[in-house]
């Protein structure tokens, strides 16, 4: 049995697999989903009610975006995403995840967090941006002058960031972090992992991917 992949296009968690996905050619079978009508066969499958999700061959069930990552690299790594100091990254990762996530939440969403002002928000999440700069003034990408886990793991998230106010991003003292956001954004694999699917749930139709 191929591995069945839930994924929703605009989630960074889905992206991230996505393309560690892609890059590792591991082919799976993708079900898209709109996370406002979930599948009843993912929630099975998972609880947590969120993406991306991956059953395997074996029926065992991936359902965190980084174990799915690892799980597809480990197999085949042809542009050694998981070269370098593995616990360094995840270390930045989890910064990226459990503290950078909670503000860039509260920054794209201020009118439903009125206790602070969006300009509070942004420079909650400027501490990581200010990080993620200092270690690009070293290295074309956060551990090496080559991409590594960290950074494809990360830069959805800037994405994110950079959208709320793509004026004040763009004119941010933050250029080697926007020239690294531009260069991930532009590549090929990134476009190729962002078309367009039918919803499954609707269509019915699963897609081959990548």
């Amino acid at each position: 049995m191929t591995p069945l992949f839930y994924s929703f296009r605009r989630c960074p968690y889905a992206m991230r697999a996505r393309l560690a996905i892609a890059c590792s050619q591991q082919h799976v079978t993708l079900r898209e989903i709109i996370l406002k009508d979930k599948p009843n066969e993912m929630l099975q499958l998972s609880s947590k009610g969120t993406v991306p999700v991956l059953q395997l061959s074996d029926g065992d069930v991936l359902d965190e975006s980084l174990d799915i990552m690892v799980w597809a690299l480990s197999r085949n790594d042809p542009d050694q995403w998981l070269a370098g100091n593995i616990h360094k990254m995840i270390a930045l990762i989890d910064k990226n995840d459990f503290e950078f996530k909670g503000w860039l939440d509260k920054y794209k969403y201020a009118d439903r967090f009125p206790e602070n002002s969006e300009s509070y928000y942004r420079e909650q999440c400027e501490d990581f941006l200010v990080q993620l700069e200092q270690r690009l003034l070293i290295n074309d990408y956060l551990f090496s002058d080559n991409i590594r886990l960290a950074d494809i793991a990360i830069f959805p998230f800037i994405r994110q960031f950079s959208a709320v106010d793509k004026q004040w991003f763009e004119q941010s003292p933050y250029p080697h972090l926007q020239h690294w956001l531009n260069s991930l954004v532009n590549s090929k694999l990134f476009h190729s992992v962002m078309q367009k699917y039918p919803i499954w749930l609707t269509s019915q139709q699963a897609q081959d991917f990548p």
